[in-house]
């Protein structure tokens, strides 16, 4: 069975910048695209940020397009969202999960998710 745990949620200044980070188990990690998504009060969850088991390919929502960078590290079974310049409106859960396949494309199925964080930037 597959686990992704988060962390690196928190509160910070509008501006300011923050690493959130997930940790995967259960299966070869590598394999197998990545990606964030969100949910902020009265909004469906959206997507944020994809990238490809390599690490060499990302897709990005165009809200958070040149503020926001994902990255992975294999060997820790770890993949990152680096949030810089960020906004009230970015407030929200925020969710890793792991998809079907190795597969990073915007819609894309996700066979798990982690607990959820919440990120809350004030004005």
């Amino acid at each position: 069975q597959v686990q992704l745990v988060e962390s690196g949620g928190g509160l910070v200044q509008a501006g300011g910048s923050l690493r959130h980070s997930c940790a995967a188990s259960g299966r070869t990690f590598s394999r197998y695209g990545m990606g964030w998504c969100r949910q902020a009060p009265g909004k469906e969850r959206e997507f944020v940020a994809a990238i490809s088991g390599s690490g060499g390919s990302t897709n990005y929502a165009d809200s958070v397009k040149g503020r926001f960078t994902i990255s992975r590290d294999n060997a820790k079974n770890t993949v990152y969202l680096h949030m810089n310049s960020l906004k009230p409106e970015d407030t929200a859960v925020y969710y890793c999960a792991q998809a079907s396949g190795n597969y990073y494309y915007i819609g894309v199925q996700y066979d798990y998710w982690g607990q959820g964080t919440q990120v809350t930037v004030s004005s």
